[in-house]
């Protein structure tokens, strides 16, 4: 039996006006949730297909329980409304590819050892793979695992982007849509605990995260990921932000 968390009323107030919008549009495909420790500091590393999945991905969460806190992009915190949900919830700005990123790793840091759930977004943006496979992902999530020792969870989902399409304004509405969400086992970070925290060894932590959850993702879509994973900085396409006008 899952053990509730107590949460604030702003978390609450925005389930309230979620929720039920969310039973309604979608069909609901959630595995896994055994895999997500009941308390105690944990991080759970999450694909990121549309802007639509940040509120499944915290539906799954808040349903079985174990609300977290999330790391979000520093934009969302300055629209009139949501900024004041975001900050009554606890939620983490993100100064993406800016000298301010140090301050959302401090609180994340902070999140987690004070046994909070931290959900991370470890590609940092919307992937960029035109089938919607996970790319290349920022150290930020490996750095903070290392650095807490907490469990990191993978989870694959999927469904999500029909929706709203990648930096898509059309919403989806009906016929529901069928959404996965996936949890996975704890994975076994004991190969690099204990080590310098180097690129390398950051970089190989980074991979070793996606490879899970691209090989959930696999079983989920019932198809083989492409053999290289998709790399924005190859590709010529802006890091961040919506990459579809500059095309």
């Amino acid at each position: 039996m899952a053990v509730r968390i107590k949460v604030g009323p702003y978390y609450r107030f925005a389930a309230l006006i979620v929720r039920p919008v969310l039973f309604a549009v979608t069909k609901r495909d959630w595995r896994g949730f055994e895999n997500v420790p009941q308390k105690g500091g944990v991080i759970v590393a999450v694909n990121h297909i549309s802007h639509a999945d940040p509120l499944v991905f915290a539906h799954y969460l808040f349903d079985h329980g174990r609300p977290g806190r999330f790391l979000a992009k520093s934009s969302l915190f300055s629209v009139p409304f949501v900024s004041l949900i975001l900050r009554g919830a606890g939620q983490i700005p993100v100064f993406r590819e800016s000298e301010g990123a140090h301050v959302a790793y401090k609180a994340a840091v902070e999140a987690v050892n004070s046994g909070e759930l931290l959900g991370v977004y470890p590609e940092a943006t919307l992937t960029r793979d035109p089938n919607h496979w996970p790319m290349t992902a920022k150290t930020g999530l490996a750095r903070i695992a290392l650095e807490t020792g907490a469990p990191v969870i993978p989870v694959a989902q999927w469904g999500a982007q029909e929706i709203i399409g990648t930096y898509e304004k059309r919403i989806k509405i009906f016929p529901r849509t069928l959404v996965h969400v996936h949890a996975g086992p704890a994975l076994d970070l004991s190969p690099w605990m204990g080590k310098p925290i180097n690129q390398q060894v950051l970089l190989e932590v980074t991979n070793f995260v996606m490879d899970e959850i691209t090989r959930m993702l696999e079983d989920i879509r019932g198809e083989k990921a492409p053999t290289e994973r998709f790399d924005s900085r190859k590709s010529g396409l802006p890091r961040t932000g919506n990459f579809k006008k500059s095309t």
